[in-house]
């Protein structure tokens, strides 16, 4: 999701609804400003020196080939990414929301639009899934009312689904926040069978890197190596 402060996200009824039923870190804050720089250091570990939200193409040094490497199922689904492809797809697609069109300076076959999600949710579910929506729907260039009414539509079909409710979790965060010093964003653990929590340990994206991958048990990647995991919303 983008471009909300946690007061501003958490005026979305359903996402509210998330957070006082789910696990919320508090102490969450973004990394950067603008958003390619966060994009980037919650898949990689680093910004990379990015501090715009142009495209560049860097090394393939990031989860979805540490993945791909180990031979770990994933697949990063993109509201509206269309037959142009990862670069050119036309508006409410962002290019810039999509971190896997940097590395290696091309999208891998594993970035797929965000259409096939629902099939594959209910069929061969990969190990990680990276959702990304559109401009609208992540609230960047519409009302918090409509994100969090995809959100609802979204996380209800996942929470709905065998994957999640076999052992699933789903993040839900916010690339930055509107643009204040404080950086200051919403990230929710939506998982099953867990309590309500709220942490205040003071976490990041890197934290939450960190987090993947040890879920997932591969090597952490740049700065994620000496982030603090979110050990305490992840664990029954």
């Amino acid at each position: 999701m983008e471009n909300k402060s946690p007061q501003e996200a958490l005026s979305g009824s359903f996402t509210a609804s998330l957070a006082a039923i789910y696990r919320e870190a508090a102490n969450y804050r973004a990394v950067a400003h603008p958003s390619v720089p966060n994009y980037l250091a919650l898949t990689s570990g680093s910004t990379w020196g990015v501090t715009d939200d142009s495209y560049h193409a860097l090394p393939a040094q990031d989860i979805g080939d540490q993945l791909t490497a180990a031979r770990v199922s994933w697949r990063a689904y993109m509201d509206g990414l269309g037959s142009a492809g990862c670069l050119d797809s036309p508006v409410p697609y962002d290019p810039g929301h999509n971190p896997f069109a940097y590395y290696g300076g091309r999208c891998p076959a594993n970035v797929v639009p965000f259409t096939s999600f629902a099939a594959d949710l209910h069929g061969n579910t990969p190990l990680f899934s990276w959702i990304t929506p559109d401009m609208c729907h992540d609230e960047h260039s519409c009302d918090v009312s409509v994100g969090d009414g995809w959100l609802r539509q979204t996380v209800g079909m996942i929470t709905g689904s065998t994957a999640w409710m076999s052992g699933g979790v789903l993040f839900v965060v916010w690339d930055e926040d509107d643009g204040s010093a404080d950086n200051r964003v919403l990230s929710l653990v939506v998982a099953p069978h867990q309590s309500h929590r709220v942490s205040n340990q003071p976490y990041t994206h890197y934290s939450l890197l960190a987090t993947i991958e040890d879920l997932l048990g591969v090597g952490r990647l740049g700065q994620a190596k000496g982030a603090m995991p979110m050990t305490d919303l992840v664990a029954p």
